[in-house]
């Protein structure tokens, strides 16, 4: 099995925990719990900025010394309504108690400022489209350069009909050489409906250096430390995934494979 694909080590809990060091960069932390009604999680963030989503259920939270009260609201992340989140500074705690059966992800990169606390949607965030014909998705945009209280994380959420492309055309954040292009890492945390299905997601190199081909199943991260990385959602079996990016610059440039540069220029 490829490195970059990451299985779920267990079905409660923690069941995610990929580090900076565990992935092999500098940047990048992507957690994940899946919680009964009254279990908790609690952690610090230490250096590091966190982005908490409720990607299902509810969840009472607590961070940075104020009590948020009750967090999330959809079921099922496939009913694509705009999460609940909480963005937490460096140097501080957060711990919750889930009211119903809860998946919560924790998004963290490096914290250099003095951001305070505060919620992320739902208000605020709106299903937009992207993108035509089969390679059509829908985002929802949680914190992405235009939204200034973060130091570097960068998240979104994406939902891929069943038979079509995502992150595609095929296209590459590898470059610290702003403003052509940015170095991001970048976690995809996958969900599909049925849950018993797969998705397809390539993570290349244009020299074949780096030349990754993986089925992902519900529940499954890929990390993408560098190259091209487009994902697909076989007929009958639609797609969502949780992307994280961080960086020594917050901002998103990109550059696209020259072999497909004819179908970002014909669909601009």
């Amino acid at each position: 099995m490829s490195d970059l694909l990451r299985k779920p080590f267990g079905a409660h809990g923690k069941v995610h925990e990929i580090t900076p060091a565990s992935a092999g960069w500098r940047y990048v932390g992507f957690s994940l719990y899946r919680l009964r009604p009254g279990e908790g999680a609690a952690e610090a963030t230490g250096g590091r900025e966190v982005i908490l989503v409720i990607v299902e259920g509810k969840a009472a939270v607590t961070a940075a010394g104020k009590d948020w009260g009750i967090l999330g609201g959809r079921m099922s992340v496939f009913e694509k309504t705009p999460p609940h989140c909480l963005y937490v500074p460096g140097g501080q705690d957060w711990s919750l108690v889930a009211e119903t059966d809860c998946t919560v992800a924790v998004c963290s990169a490096p914290a250099v400022g003095a951001h305070a606390a505060r919620r992320i949607g739902p208000d605020g965030i709106t299903l937009t489209q992207r993108g035509k014909g089969s390679n059509t998705r829908f985002i929802n945009n949680i914190a992405m350069e235009n939204e200034d209280y973060c130091d570097s994380l960068l998240v979104t959420e994406v939902f891929t009909p069943d038979g079509n492309w995502s992150s595609y055309p095929s296209h590459r954040h590898d470059e610290d050489d702003f403003p052509r292009i940015t170095y991001l890492e970048e976690t995809y945390y996958h969900r599909l409906n049925p849950a018993g299905g797969f998705g397809i997601q390539r993570v290349y190199t244009e020299d074949g250096s780096l030349n990754e081909t993986m089925a992902v199943g519900d529940g499954d991260v890929v990390l993408v430390p560098r190259g091209h990385h487009p994902c697909g959602a076989p007929y009958g079996f639609e797609m969502y995934y949780l992307n994280v990016m961080a960086g020594p610059l917050r901002k998103w440039r990109f550059q696209a494979d020259p072999a497909v540069q004819w179908i970002m220029d014909r669909d601009a």
